[in-house]
C-alpha cells in the first residue's frame, strides 16, 4: 500500500462535500475515481495531492501522516486537464521546468528530458512550440512535465476530456502501457464509465460524496452492490423482486433460480440483469414473454425493447427481432444479480 486515506470529511461553508472516505492505494496500481459531476472525485484527488485540506481525517503516503504537508514536498505529481503548459517554451523546456526549479544539474536535466521522451513517443520534439502540437501531443508533454520529476504517484484529473473520441480511445492505451513500463501508482479522475473499465486495476465508484463500491472493472460490472453502480456502469434493466430464500427468486410474478443468497426469507430486494444476457426466443419456450415495441441499431448490435406485462425490458443481441413480435426471454441464473434495496 502507498497511500491510504483515513476518514476523510470535507466541507464547504457548511456543505458536506466528502463523507467519510475509506480508500487504500497499492503500490503501482491504476486506481480510478469514477461517478457523475460533483460526486467529490476531483475533491477526493485534490486531498491527495494536497492542494486542499480535508475537514476531518488523515492522508497517509507510505506509513506517514502527509494531511498537512504542501503539495510541492509530496512524491505525488498531478496532470490536470487543462494542461497549463507555458506557450513562450518550447517541449524542452516545459518538460524541464520543474527539474530548473529544484537546481538539478543542467547534464542530467537534458538527460532525464531525452529519457521521458522516449517514453512519451515524442523524440524529435524538443524545440517544437506547444502551439504547434496536437492535443494528444501537448497531452504527452503535460504527463512528461509531471513524470520526469519521477514521482511516486502521478494524479490525473479527467486529463482526455479534451480530446477527440478516437484520440481519446488511443490516449487510454498509451496511458495504460505508459503506466505499466514506469511501474508508477496512477490515481485516475473520471465521469467515462467506458474509459474506468478500460485502463483501470481497481475503480472506486463514487456519488453524493461517498464511495458506493470498490473493485476490479470485472467486479464492478458483473457484481454491481446498489441500483447506482448497476445504472452508472454500463446498462441495465433494475426490477423489484422477491427473495424468497437463497438461490430462489421473484420478479414478474415469475419465480427463478438464481447464484445469490444470504437475504432474509420474502426480502423485498432490486433484480439487475445486463441486456446482452437476455436472450430472445420463441415465446412458447420461455417463462418471461413480451412484445417487441423498439428495434434500434447500435453497430456492434441491435437494442431491443419488449415490453412484458409489469416491465420494459432493454436487449442487446446480434439478431434483429421485427417491431410487434411476440418472443420470449431467458436468462441465466449467473446472469440475474440480487442485490438489497436502498432504503
Amino acid at each position: 500500500m502507498i497511500i491510504d486515506l483515513k476518514n476523510i470529511y470535507k466541507e464547504y461553508d457548511e456543505l458536506e462535500v466528502l463523507k467519510n472516505i475509506n480508500l487504500y492505494i497499492r503500490k503501482n496500481e491504476f486506481l480510478t475515481l469514477l461517478g457523475p459531476s460533483g460526486c467529490g472525485k476531483t475533491t477526493t484527488l485534490r486531498i491527495i495531492g494536497g492542494f486542499e485540506q480535508p475537514t476531518i481525517g488523515e492522508v497517509v503516503f507510505e506509513g506517514k501522516n502527509i494531511t498537512d504537508i504542501p503539495p510541492y514536498e509530496r512524491q505525488i505529481n498531478t496532470v490536470f486537464q487543462k494542461y497549463a503548459l507555458f506557450p513562450h517554451m518550447n517541449v524542452f523546456e516545459n518538460i524541464a521546468f520543474g527539474l530548473k526549479i529544484k537546481k538539478i544539474p543542467k547534464l542530467e536535466i537534458k538527460e532525464r528530458v531525452e529519457n521521458i521522451l522516449k517514453t512519451i513517443n515524442l523524440v524529435g520534439f524538443e524545440n517544437r512550440s506547444i502551439d504547434s502540437l496536437s492535443g494528444g501531443q501537448q497531452q504527452r508533454v503535460a504527463i512528461a512535465r509531471a513524470l520526469v520529476n519521477k514521482p511516486k504517484v502521478l494524479l490525473l484529473d479527467e486529463p482526455l476530456g479534451a480530446l477527440d473520441l478516437k484520440l481519446r480511445k488511443e490516449m487510454q492505451m498509451e496511458l495504460k502501457n505508459m503506466q505499466k513500463s514506469l511501474g508508477i501508482t496512477f490515481i485516475y479522475v473520471t465521469h467515462d464509465q467506458e474509459e474506468a473499465l478500460t485502463m483501470s486495476d481497481t475503480i472506486a465508484v463514487m456519488d453524493n460524496g461517498e464511495i458506493q463500491q470498490i473493485g476490479t472493472p470485472v467486479d464492478i460490472y458483473n457484481e454491481p452492490k446498489n441500483a447506482f453502480v448497476a445504472k452508472f456502469i454500463g446498462e441495465s434493466n433494475i426490477i423489484d423482486g422477491i427473495m424468497h430464500k437463497d438461490f430462489i427468486v421473484e420478479f414478474e410474478n415469475i419465480i427463478f433460480d438464481c447464484v445469490d443468497s444470504g437475504f432474509e426469507e420474502n426480502e423485498e430486494i432490486d433484480v439487475v440483469i445486463r441486456p446482452e444476457d437476455l436472450v430472445i426466443e420463441k415465446s412458447d419456450e420461455a417463462k418471461l414473454k413480451g412484445k417487441v415495441t423498439s428495434v434500434t441499431f447500435k453497430g456492434v448490435h441491435y437494442e431491443i425493447l419488449v415490453e412484458s406485462e409489469n416491465f420494459l425490458w432493454k436487449v442487446h443481441s446480434t439478431n434483429m427481432t421485427p417491431v410487434g413480435t411476440l418472443v420470449g426471454l431467458s436468462v441465466l441464473p449467473e446472469n440475474i444479480h440480487v442485490m438489497k434495496k436502498v432504503r
